[in-house]
């Protein structure tokens, strides 16, 4: 039987957000609440976002489409803050088509979503190569160079536009031009062709177009009609173009940036909900202040298969950082924790928490949202007694280790925010509901 959160109809409109640097297991959060849900909206990232969801003896792998779409009775929406890869979609949704899932009446993308477009992923590609050890670490799924054009407007291109051949035509012509001057000048590549990209673009946009739409007025509806909204962020609050570890970080604001993303206004959401791993992990470059590049990391990337869903990269890995974990608790609004993964800490002796930097000399428990100022940080650590007991067939709290209880009361305290759920494994019945008080 798949679980339910204690008293789900408190829940409202609902928010789901990744409060470390992600892959903290928010596909599977939003898996086992979007039953309860009538649309799961996407609002921000790419395909540079990557969620695991396991269902009986099938995994799934999402980058751009929702999780929410694996209940057919919900309504899974792309809103315009999302920057769409038109190849990824459509090859997302074949391979969901081939696993048994339908797509056709219940996705929706918005008119307004920027695309990411083939020069994206180029010079995405170039710009880390011409950095060397100044990389940023980017998937190099064309994302920034897709933000940057959102921002910069001239050479936007947005999935209205790929469903206007004559637009499409004209921007591209244009567009196409003004990228080979900046690719030659800047990395003396060859040019590119705008006639072939506009062909393989104005197909894309003919098998997409059944799907696309105006997502706001969509969910606006939506709510005067009483429907319930799941808004599903991607990457995480460490990432957050302006509150993350800056300048390694996304292109988009992962915890903040609901409103800009969706047009849905902040106060229509009542409850958000933080995913955080009981443990740390970083993909890529940048700050890390509890990152155990030794056994320990290694112990916990084996046993928590830390490897990126899109990059397929293994993760960096390291204790808890609790101060990094109210920040983010606190920029977002945070009304109940999900924790994840705590099964992977099985068989530690001590697990340690971090529950202060030491910066030049002096301690403090506020997180630098600057990545030279966290690069000096030396943890400040709380030790606690590690556990045993495999948790695979836990099922209640209560069923849990003494010293597992320790370590969530810990977490707890110090952020000073619930623990609404605890997961034991990928699986949904994995899953604890923790009562709420």
């Amino acid at each position: 039987m798949e679980p339910e959160l204690a008293l789900p109809d408190s829940l409202g409109n609902t928010s789901i957000v990744g409060l470390q640097w992600g892959d903290e297991g928010k596909g599977k959060i939003v898996d086992l609440l979007t039953a309860q849900f009538d649309f799961a909206i996407r609002w921000n990232g790419g395909s540079n976002a990557g969620h695991s969801v396991k269902v009986g003896d099938k995994k799934y792998a999402f980058h751009l489409i929702p999780s929410g779409i694996l209940h057919p009775r919900c309504t899974s929406v792309l809103a315009n803050g999302v920057v769409i890869d038109p190849v990824q979609l459509l090859q997302e949704m074949d391979q969901l088509v081939s696993q048994g899932i339908a797509v056709e009446n219940n996705l929706r993308i918005s008119s307004q979503a920027h695309v990411v477009m083939p020069y994206h992923k180029l010079q995405d590609q170039l710009s880390e190569q011409r950095l060397g050890d100044n990389k940023l670490g980017t998937t190099a799924r064309g994302i920034g160079p897709c933000y940057s054009d959102k921002a910069g407007r001239s050479m936007a291109i947005r999935m209205a536009d790929l469903l206007d051949e004559t637009r499409l035509s004209d921007k591209l012509q244009r567009v196409v031009a003004e990228k080979n001057h900046l690719f030659k000048g800047l990395y003396g590549a060859p040019p590119l062709e705008w006639v072939p990209m506009f062909e393989q673009y104005r197909g894309y946009g003919q098998l997409l177009k059944p799907y696309v739409c105006h997502t706001s007025a969509l969910l606006h509806q939506a709510m005067d009609d009483n429907k319930r909204l799941l808004f599903e962020g991607a990457n995480a609050v460490l990432l957050d173009l302006d509150h993350g570890t800056f300048p390694f970080v996304t292109s988009s604001n992962c915890g903040t940036g609901l409103s800009a993303g969706t047009g849905v206004p902040a106060r229509a959401v009542q409850t958000v909900l933080g995913v955080v791993k009981a443990y740390c992990s970083r993909v890529g470059s940048g700050p890390f202040p509890t990152e155990q590049d030794n056994a320990v990391g290694e112990r916990i990337r084996t046993r928590g298969h830390e490897f990126g869903t899109t990059t397929g990269r293994p993760r960096r890995c390291g204790y808890l950082d609790l101060v990094a974990l109210r920040y983010a608790t606190r920029i977002c609004g945070v009304t109940g924790l999900c924790i994840m993964l705590l099964d992977v800490l099985s068989t530690f002796d001590i697990l340690r928490v971090c529950t202060g930097y030491k910066i030049n000399g002096q301690i403090t428990n506020e997180f630098p949202p600057d990545a030279y100022e966290l690069q000096q940080a030396q943890p400040v650590y709380q030790d606690l007694p590690g556990w045993h007991e495999t948790l695979d067939d836990v099922r209640t709290l209560a069923d849990l280790p003494g010293n597992a209880r320790t370590y969530l009361d810990t977490i707890a305290a110090y952020v000073q925010v619930p623990i609404r759920i605890v997961s034991v494994g990928p699986a949904r019945h994995q899953t604890l509901i923790c009562p709420v008080r």
